[in-house]
């Protein structure tokens, strides 16, 4: 089968969870011998490194990415209130990439055209155009969600207004975009409900956040300890991520810190702004980007997961728990992820709550052996790349036939 896949921003380096699901996809297909093109859009905040691929991959892919400048302006936010189209969209709307796709279509003929998120949903026309391959869009999120639960904890005005405006600027893309393909995927159940109602006639199915298990190989067997030391690792240039680590700073840490001043946190992540490091927590550390993410995870004992808004599945969960780590998240971080409360990982949504767990890792170290092993099995049973591979397959090819 013969595939292009469109991304929104580079796959590698992994930097962030979009990065790593973008990616996996990609590396499927390729170990099941499909011929897969590669296109990405470029940004400063998302720049092509090409150190960070390997060269196999950028001769199996033919990797080429098209610059863009996305960055986000306040007077466009403003004007966008008057608007019915996100700007948020239509920031990755580029002549160049229209170009670019013009002159690969041209030349070459595809079975499907894979659009990774609705931000590469302004070339559906263009694709239409030159190619009579079926286009298949993967659902990252459910975007208009995540501005959603944004504009609910925000307690500035203007901020809210305008957060408000792109949710439902989004909202009204997202329901028109799905009608436009052939296919979607989502990335979890809640999502895939929300699309089916959306758009009952448009085919659909659920492809969880797939990983190669090989890559998250255990030396040795988890050792619960007395004095967890607790980590985050996520990227602090998106709004959730920060909007989450500040809430758990300002709510939840003081009371962790004062009934277990000995305990540490640290949080790596990239784009740290400086608003974090100048912060003064006790017993909490800022690392920005760390060079091996896995490595940082099997650092510590737990991962703190503190996410009030978002929508889809939260990578960095999953890899934790590949990694045997013990996670503490919110019900909001768990989302799409069909996992048990005290079987996987624990559920904290208040700050009384995230002391009840840490209290109960520290009183019974044994629990926390359990929920490491029980976190393993389950991410292997039902992330396993491999798998999520034939299925995508599968889809594609009913997708054709159809």
């Amino acid at each position: 089968m013969k595939i292009l896949q469109l991304c929104h921003k580079p796959p590698l380096p992994p930097i962030d969870g979009g990065c790593i699901a973008m990616h996996n996809i990609t590396q499927g297909l390729l170990n099941s011998n499909q011929e897969v093109r590669v296109v990405a859009v470029e940004t400063q905040k998302h720049p092509v490194q090409l150190k960070a691929f390997p060269v196999d991959y950028l001769q199996k892919t033919r990797f080429e990415s098209v610059f863009m400048d996305t960055t986000p302006r306040f007077m466009d936010g403003v004007r966008s209130i008057f608007k019915r189209h996100s700007f948020h969209i239509e920031r990755f709307n580029s002549r160049d990439m229209a170009a670019k796709l013009e002159a690969i279509l041209t030349h070459e003929k595809y079975d499907i055209v894979h659009l990774e998120s609705i931000y590469v949903s302004p070339y559906i026309n263009v694709i239409r155009k030159y190619s009579k391959a079926r286009i298949v869009m993967r659902m990252h999120n459910i975007e208009h969600k995540i501005w959603e639960r944004l504009a609910d904890n925000e307690s500035n005005l203007i901020k809210k207004i305008l957060y408000n405006a792109n949710r439902r600027q989004l909202e009204r893309t997202e329901k028109t975009i799905l009608k436009r393909v052939d296919g979607y995927m989502t990335i979890s159940d809640p999502d895939y409900q929300y699309f089916s109602k959306t758009a009952p006639e448009i085919p659909g199915i659920i492809i969880p956040f797939g990983i190669d298990m090989d890559n998250y190989v255990l030396e040795d067997e988890y050792i619960p300890s007395d004095k967890p030391s607790l980590c985050h690792i996520g990227s602090m240039n998106w709004s959730p991520n920060m909007e989450g680590i500040e809430w758990f700073l300002d709510e939840v840490w003081p009371m962790i810190h004062a009934a277990h001043p000995e305990l540490q946190f640290t949080v790596a992540g990239h784009g740290t702004p400086d608003s974090l490091y100048l912060r003064k927590d006790p017993n909490v550390e800022f690392v920005g980007s760390v060079p091996d993410a896995n490595e940082f995870m099997l650092d510590h004992d737990m991962m703190i997961v503190p996410l009030l808004s978002g929508s889809g599945v939260r990578v960095k969960i999953v890899e934790a728990m590949a990694l045997g780590r013990v996670v503490i998240t919110t019900s909001v971080g768990a989302e799409g992820l069909a996992v048990e409360n005290g079987k996987h990982l624990f559920i904290a949504d208040t700050p009384e709550e995230f002391v009840s767990v840490l209290d109960k890792c520290i009183q019974t170290p044994d629990l926390c052996a359990i929920i490491s092993e029980n976190a393993r099995d389950f991410i292997a049973m039902h992330h396993n790349n491999e798998l999520i591979t034939e299925t995508i397959l599968d889809f594609y090819q009913q997708i054709i036939e159809k």
